[in-house]
């Protein structure tokens, strides 16, 4: 009997080609659309995310702005904080602008930035050809320098540049590695920069000679253990309040992981309000179905009440459009699975983003078309069921 049922459900489908498309359509559209906007939100915060955690997961960034009587750290109050218990390194950051020169040729704006033997450790591959600097550097205020493809290829096209000198606002710098093109544009990007006219990398004691300064505003610290994290923002903390005197907004502590957290939070936020918001259209073709199916009814009462006649039981006839109502849902359901995939693929491809296949929305979507079927189909059919069959006859 269940046979039967499924081979007239099909039939009635078929049967109203133009009818059951518009009836699904709803569907398809509620569907497509869950896939397609928790997909691409999707896309977008992990690749938000992993640009944080290319920053630096395990890592915290200090703003020492310091007092009106003393601003940033020096170098013994860097230092100490490197001897803090799970940290396993300290980087002070500088950037400056300057022009450097190589025999004739001339770059402006070029961006200096003071780094020390720690960033280019933590930074995985980030040297292609030769090296970073080391500890000597650091102390001896070495007059070495890191240059990027971009000051490469400007200065040194079709040369080695290893070893040579260029000249950074009138002082000789010997090159001793370049940057790998790659790493270079992640660092650029995690810094915020996009400077055309490339990026060197000079000691930190060296830029901040060169800039005037005798203490050291922004750094990053690297945790060894990330389980400790809590314990070293305290302590980084406390050092911090003993090198200001205590004093209020004198500092600013954040702590990447943290963010990473406050991300993966806003995606579950997002991905709850899109599938909610997307969920009304839904609702809309779920409504298009008991409107379709009560429509049936009353186009058949003629062949309920023959039916019924003929002995089938309430339970057949609820069944039959039970599964006609299942059936116009789950074909809005899978085409609008297709629709909300090639829909987050292409834009996945505009905006550059990494597409990424959601089974949760998948399931979501599908899910939920199933159900409209069974919620909205449930009260056509039971009416169905219900008729009396001396009442279905009366219209023959």
């Amino acid at each position: 009997m269940l046979k039967e049922s499924i081979i007239m459900s099909w039939q009635n489908i078929v049967g109203n080609k133009m009818r059951s498309f518009l009836t699904i359509l709803g569907i398809v559209i509620g569907v497509s659309a869950i896939i397609a906007l928790i997909t691409i939100v999707q896309g977008v915060i992990d690749e938000a995310n992993s640009q944080f955690v290319d920053l630096g997961a395990g890592k915290i960034t200090i703003q020492a702005y310091g007092t009106p009587l003393k601003r940033g750290l020096s170098y013994s109050e860097v230092e100490e904080l490197s001897t803090i218990e799970n940290v396993s390194g300290v980087t002070p950051s500088l950037s400056i602008s300057s022009s450097i020169v190589r025999e004739e040729n001339l770059l402006e704006d070029v961006s200096i930035e003071g780094k020390n033997e720690v960033f280019f450790r933590e930074s995985k591959d980030i040297i292609s050809y030769g090296r970073g600097f080391n500890i000597l550097d650091m102390e001896s205020k070495n007059k070495v320098a890191v240059i990027d493809d971009d000051i490469q290829k400007t200065l040194f096209t079709g040369e080695d540049p290893l070893g040579e000198n260029i000249l950074i606002n009138g002082t000789n710098y010997t090159i001793v590695g370049l940057v790998n093109e790659d790493s270079s544009s992640d660092i650029m990007s995690a810094f915020g920069s996009t400077d055309s006219n490339g990026k060197v990398f000079i000691p930190y004691t060296a830029a901040m000679n060169m800039a005037g300064v005798g203490n050291i505003t922004a750094l990053d610290i690297s945790v060894s253990d990330t389980n400790f994290m809590d314990q070293v923002m305290d302590d980084v903390e406390l050092a911090l309040n003993k090198a200001f005197n205590y004093k209020d907004d004198s500092f600013n502590v954040i702590n990447l992981d943290s963010m990473i957290e406050a991300l993966e939070t806003m995606q579950n936020m997002f991905t709850t309000m899109l599938g909610g918001i997307a969920s009304i259209s839904l609702l809309v073709g779920g409504i298009g179905i008991m409107n379709m199916m009560l429509v049936s009814v009353s186009e058949r009462t003629t062949e309920i009440g023959l039916r019924k006649a003929l002995g089938a039981e309430p339970s057949n006839i609820q069944v039959q459009f039970l599964i006609e109502a299942i059936f116009l849902s789950l074909f809005g359901g899978l085409i609008g699975v297709i629709l909300g995939l090639w829909i987050s693929y292409a834009v996945s491809g505009v905006i550059g983003t990494t597409f990424k296949l959601s089974t949760s929305a998948i399931s979501l979507g599908v899910g939920f078309s199933a159900g409209i079927g069974i919620i909205f189909g449930w009260a056509p059919a039971r009416k169905a069921s219900l008729l009396n069959p001396i009442d279905a006859l009366r219209s023959v």
